[in-house]
């Protein structure tokens, strides 16, 4: 009877195991394109317990097409930098990495920039612009010791993604040392959104095929979220930094179950760790403040989930976009199909020629509860991410094909050279020759007439002797 007992005992351990097993893989993101590179390096590398794999294999080498390209070592290293900022790959001329995809929709790209110290190469002399399947993503970089990542949302309606590395200047060069470029999510960016002006609010079209880069992603009220946490390798940051204006305002925590439902934010549009904390403000209103480059058009998705409110139908508030109204008496339950603790999303788009920030704001609505214990307004996360221009760029009014035709190609350069070279030497010899060739002509032999007189013979024989 113990056997028994022990027998039903593992297998329901077992069961509860693999059901667990079976619910953390329904929740992992399993992207249909997905491409990690340790660039620079010989050896895999993992990060997040995600594997990054080595450019420098023979079987890698195909990834990316370069004349003269470098791996590069660093030294000096802090033991705590993760693997894939420990090498990089140099550029000295254009080049570019190829990734094969099978999934038509927007796919991430990632690119990870660490100016590493070698006694080989001084990075500091990298100066450099990156284009992405046609868009401009980065123009005259040179690597940034704060943000070593740069992340960019691009539509793919062709068979790759191509990643092109361009020196700015003939004595510059290019460098990055690891690459993402991952599949997005279907609901990760839709169509359509509220455009907000002084002029009021209107809808807008045509946002899945914009380029963008992710300019913030803010966890409100919430530590920082690691990639290790995120189904899609995303960070988060905390809020503190932007947030300007905060009075009767507080940071609340949910130690529930977040309810996902259809037609709502997924967790690959959010993570848990961004739904379970928010701030909310009582009678009064809280405002963030982003800044920006001019001349772009911005799309801000603020993250909603009522995790306060102790009951449906009391929570209304109105949503601000640089002091414009964007959404009058919001109904977050009503907007979350009457579920607390289920996640909702908006997305604006603002039209920022002019201004140095984006400010976002959250307060009261005529529509707010009058009961003292309630609160007026909640936000949970917030992401900021520029538009392309007119030129296709994310990053000036200069278009890729601009890039491309006007940055100088060092090996096309040396090759002119030699041609030059080799021209000029072909020319002496053909000068040189066609001089030797008239002197001949000019003082020829000719054949001396046998009745000449004898004192002409013997100046013939002296002219004959000097020309000897």
């Amino acid at each position: 009877m113990a056997i028994l007992h022990k027998r039903i005992g593992f297998l329901l351990f077992v069961f509860l195991l693999s059901s667990t097993f079976s619910i953390s893989l329904s929740l992992t993101f399993s992207p249909s394109d997905e491409y990690l590179v340790n660039c620079g390096s010989d050896v895999d590398s993992t990060v997040d317990n995600r594997r990054f794999i080595a450019d420098a294999t023979t079987s890698n080498t195909k990834l990316f097409t370069s004349e003269g390209s470098i791996s590069l070592q660093g030294e000096n290293l802090s033991p705590n930098i993760p693997q894939i900022y420990k090498t990089a790959r140099i550029f000295p001329t254009q080049a570019k990495y190829s990734f094969n995809v099978v999934e038509k929709g927007t796919h991430m790209v990632r690119l990870h920039f660490n100016r590493i110290n070698s006694s080989k190469i001084d990075i500091n002399d990298a100066e450099f612009h990156v284009t992405v399947n046609g868009h401009v993503v980065l123009r005259n970089f040179r690597g940034n010791d704060d943000d070593r990542v740069r992340e960019f949302l691009i539509w793919v309606d062709v068979k790759e993604v191509v990643i092109r590395f361009v020196p700015s200047k003939d004595t510059t060069f290019a460098f990055v040392n690891a690459i993402e470029v991952i599949s997005a999510p279907k609901d990760l960016i839709a169509d359509m959104a509220t455009s907000v002006s002084n002029d009021g609010t209107e809808k807008f079209n045509g946002l899945v095929k914009e380029a963008m880069e992710v300019m913030y992603r803010i966890n409100v009220g919430g530590r920082k979220v690691t990639p290790f946490n995120d189904t899609l390798w995303r960070t988060w940051l905390p809020d503190d930094e932007f947030l300007k204006i905060s009075d009767g305002s507080e940071t609340t925590y949910f130690t529930g179950r977040i309810k996902y439902r259809p037609g709502g934010a997924s967790r690959e549009v959010g993570p848990d760790n961004v739904y379970n904390t928010a701030r909310v403000v009582k009678r009064s209103k809280m405002s963030w403040d982003f800044p920006v480059s001019a001349g772009y058009k911005y799309l801000i998705r603020m993250h909603f989930c009522d995790i306060a409110s102790k009951s449906l139908g009391t929570l209304y508030f109105n949503v601000y976009i640089n002091g414009n109204l964007a959404y009058q008496d919001f109904d977050i339950s009503y907007s979350a199909d009457n579920v607390l603790a289920s996640p909702y999303y908006i997305d604006f788009v603002v039209d920022d020629t002019v201004g140095s920030s984006i400010t976002v704001s959250v307060g009261p609505s005529n529509k707010t509860s009058v009961d003292v214990n309630g609160i007026d307004a909640i936000l949970n996360g917030v992401e900021i991410m520029k538009m392309n221009n007119a030129m296709g760029s994310l990053d000036g009014n200069v278009s890729a094909d601009m890039i491309l035709s006007s940055c100088p190609n060092r090996r096309n350069i040396s090759i002119f050279i030699v041609m030059v070279a080799f021209m000029c030497i072909f020319m002496s010899f053909y000068i040189v020759a066609q001089r030797k060739k008239k002197v001949r002509e000019d003082y020829g032999w000719t054949k001396l007439s046998m009745d000449v007189r004898e004192d002409n013979l013997k100046s013939g024989n002296q002219f004959a002797a000097r020309k000897h």
